[in-house]
């Protein structure tokens, strides 16, 4: 399903740790990996060097993405470099339409000092406005990420971008055999102790089977092997605990594509999983609202 897979890389560790990864998926589906450096011309990159102007960013890019291809070159992968200027999520997503990339990977973070997803990132603005599914890799998971995987979550709320969630995750279980699992959790965290049981006495039970139902019926289109589950608790929380239990590999999220960023990085249930997922996430998006 994916033939064109762009890797942006800034040459930090984050981005080299994940890389192996991405070798992965770019091997399961005989894809072309695009290995591109962003020189960012946001800051001051010339220096004078033997009485000539060079562009020092363009150099280390250069390197950078040498040696990357040099690693995956060495399993077989057919891969190809770049190295352009510009401001790095902007030219990134420029970048995967102009080459009609069907997927872009990304760390959570990389070498800008940010410790963890913040708003602004490189990251978040690409995953935001990629005209593709993005995958986003968290460098410091505790856990050995396998590709091709076995199980992949998408956690749905009937909304648009849920919808587009499920469809790539359908897309991705049938490329590689995975069982494919579809979840919704009950928000009850203001319901107090008897929520469950306060749940299933009026229609927030009802409307959460129907989501599920009606997700799994549209996957079963495609797949033999569907499960759907209605949790209940924290969403975020409930995710993890499901990714864990279930022996999750990959996790579909949608995102609902606003230009504006902050509903994202303030607290959205999207955002609280890319922060802290045990397991690697495609994000995909609806159009722009």
């Amino acid at each position: 399903m994916y033939d064109d897979i762009l890797f942006p890389t800034d040459g930090s560790d984050m981005a080299a740790s994940v890389l192996e990864y991405v070798a992965d998926v770019a091997a399961a589906h005989d894809a072309t990996l695009y290995v591109l450096h962003v020189a960012d011309t946001n800051r001051d990159s010339v220096s004078a060097i033997q009485g000539e102007v060079v562009d020092a960013l363009e150099e280390a890019g250069e390197r950078i993405v040498s040696e990357t291809t040099e690693r995956v070159r060495d399993r077989g992968i057919d891969v190809r470099s770049d190295v352009v200027q510009g401001d790095p999520a902007r030219t990134i997503v420029e970048y995967a339409d102009r080459i009609g990339a069907d997927l872009v990977t990304l760390p959570t973070h990389g070498r800008s000092g940010l410790e963890r997803v913040l708003l602004g990132s490189v990251t978040e603005r690409v995953v935001n406005t990629a005209p593709v599914p993005v995958l986003v890799v968290n460098p410091d998971g505790d856990r050995t990420y396998r590709y091709p995987p076995r199980d992949v979550l998408v956690p749905t709320d009937g909304s648009a971008g849920a919808k587009r969630a499920l469809e790539e995750g359908v897309e991705i279980a049938a490329a590689t055999g995975a069982t494919l699992h579809v979840l919704h959790v009950v928000e009850t965290g203001s319901l107090g102790p008897d929520a469950r049981s306060v749940v299933r006495e009026n229609q927030l039970d009802d409307h959460a089977r129907e989501l599920v139902d009606s997700a799994v019926e549209t996957a079963e289109a495609t797949l033999s092997d569907v499960v759907g589950t209605v949790g209940y608790g924290t969403p975020h929380r409930e995710i993890r605990t499901y990714v864990d239990s279930e022996d999750i590999d990959l996790l579909a999220l949608g995102t609902q594509g606003q230009t504006d960023f902050s509903w994202y990085a303030l607290g959205g249930v999207s955002s609280k999983l890319v922060r802290a997922s045990p397991v690697p996430l495609v994000m995909t998006r609806t159009g722009d609202e």
